[in-house]
């Protein structure tokens, strides 16, 4: 009995280590050429380590203060989150909005499709059936999505660069905007070099007039056991003849939103990370009140949030955020959108999009 225990835990030791070292989905870590690359273009780059603008910690275990949620629901959802089917509007010029489920947001800005943070599959892990399950249906196939001009990635974690949809997703893919580091993943994956764009903080580049600028983010990265910080994490900027939108990728609340307010002015439309936080995580994550002073920092004139709807990585309640965020709004006077997952909105009729969708869903 004790020989069969001990040949159990080797088999499942080597598929481990097997696993680990063969995986496509765990991706690459930069190499010595890339790393000397990184020196060079960021100034937050130290001891081969990517670094924050203010004072980390991934976990705050000296906070006292216990989570206080508004809600009394689940984790998860006990009824199906009801789901819209994005409409086509090729032939609008205006700004479109589709939000798909989490931090995955669509936007058609112009002539242009941009994508931010896919993520098509049925878990936020590089093992399918294992880690966390999406609770919400995707309101859309990836072979019905139109081409996509720019996908932009904020990050490396799994719930927001997912290998396979990354592989399906490809061929429909002009170019990739990422932050330094997350390129080695990619071309793990076998994305042509030629399509991906790095960005180091405070880099701008354009794209048939579309100016796309790589600002700060205060959180972390990291895919493997022994590869946190080896790669950057970001917010964007994107902003054309008419827009200015700000996408906060994953992050705690920081100076950094006043440094980006006083670099770029005013925005139209800010994307808020607002959901998977805690109180020990204060330094990664914002609450829904920090996300509505984030977007008061940025002077944003609307205010969306993200990073909710679809995985379960925190303790609060799954409507939490949503349902914080929008009664922090209400007493504050900001004007906000809540869509439904899937659904398309254009921005000229912003006021049209506050149905509390979230209230008759236990």
């Amino acid at each position: 009995m004790f020989t069969t225990i001990i040949l159990i835990i080797f088999v499942f030791l080597l598929l481990f280590i097997l696993f680990y070292l063969f995986s496509p989905a765990l991706g690459s870590k930069p190499n010595k050429e890339e790393r000397r690359e990184y020196k060079k273009r960021a100034s937050n780059y130290i001891d081969d380590k990517f670094t924050n603008l203010d004072v980390f910690k991934l976990i705050d275990n000296n906070v006292t203060d216990k989570n206080e949620f508004i809600s009394r629901k689940g984790k998860k959802p006990k009824d199906e989150i009801p789901v819209k089917k994005p409409l086509n509007h090729a032939n609008d010029s205006d700004l479109i909005i589709t939000w798909l489920g989490h931090s995955s947001v669509f936007l058609k800005l112009g002539k242009l499709n941009v994508l931010f943070d896919p993520i098509f599959s049925n878990y936020a892990s590089p093992i399918k059936y294992l880690g966390p399950k999406r609770f919400s249906k995707n309101p859309v196939k990836i072979e019905d999505l139109p081409n996509i001009d720019i996908v932009i990635i904020t990050q490396d974690h799994y719930d927001h660069l997912d290998y396979d949809t990354i592989k399906k997703l490809d061929e429909k893919v002009c170019k990739y905007v990422v932050p330094l580091g997350v390129e080695t993943d990619l071309k793990t994956w076998k994305i042509n070099p030629n399509k991906i764009i790095t960005m180091a903080w405070w880099e701008e580049i354009t794209i048939n007039g579309l100016l796309i600028a790589c600002t700060p983010g205060r959180h972390y990265s990291g895919r493997m056991i022994n590869d946190k910080f080896s790669t950057l994490w970001c917010s964007f900027v994107l902003k054309n003849d008419r827009y200015q939108i700000f996408e906060s990728g994953d992050t705690g609340y920081g100076k950094h939103f006043e440094e980006i307010h006083k670099k770029y002015g005013d925005f139209d439309l800010a994307l808020l990370d607002s959901g998977q936080y805690d109180v020990k995580w204060k330094y990664t994550h914002m609450n829904p009140n920090e996300a509505i002073k984030a977007g008061k920092d940025l002077n944003a004139k609307v205010i969306m949030p993200i990073h909710y709807g679809a995985f379960k990585l925190a303790r609060h309640p799954w409507d939490e955020p949503v349902v914080c965020f929008v009664k922090n709004a209400k007493e504050q006077n900001v004007e906000y959108l809540t869509p439904m997952i899937g659904e398309t909105i254009n921005f000229k009729n912003y006021k049209s999009y506050k149905n509390e969708w979230w209230k008759n869903i236990k």
